[in-house]
């Protein structure tokens, strides 16, 4: 009997482990959104590869030259963001953390890095969200 609460025990422990951090949960949504409303609406299709981020570079490129107000597209930006993190995610086995309603992701070096706000600078003509998830993954990408 005591090896069956045991094993159940050490069950629930592997689950909890292999599922999403609860952090995750918003900026999962945003990418996935992301790369719904790319497919349907620019007919651009993200696939979670680093090689994806080139297309996200040059649509918030394509953004800014548009002059659109931040404000009118500080959920795209931040939709993009959430899908660069994702796929650093992917590409490391890093995880999303949280805190003060900002999302970062982590690497499993232990470094944190921010691809929302990254997105904000690549509209500010002063960052690159495929430049990040290659300093991220290590080089490669």
């Amino acid at each position: 009997m005591v090896s069956t609460t045991t094993t159940a025990t050490a069950t629930t422990a592997t689950t909890r482990q292999e599922s999403r951090p609860p952090a995750a949960a918003k900026p999962v949504r945003w990418a996935a959104d992301t790369v719904t409303a790319m497919r349907e609406g620019a007919r651009l299709r993200l696939d979670y590869s680093a090689r994806s981020l080139w297309s996200v570079d040059r649509a918030i490129e394509d953004i800014r030259r548009e002059a659109a107000p931040y404000a009118a597209v500080a959920t795209v930006l931040r939709g993009f963001g959430a899908y660069a993190g994702e796929v650093i995610v992917r590409r490391t086995g890093g995880e999303w953390w949280t805190s003060g309603g900002e999302h970062w992701v982590r690497t499993p070096d232990g470094r944190l890095w921010d691809p929302v706000e990254e997105a904000r600078r690549c509209y500010t003509a002063e960052g690159s969200l495929r430049l990040l998830c290659r300093d991220a993954s290590g080089g490669d990408g």
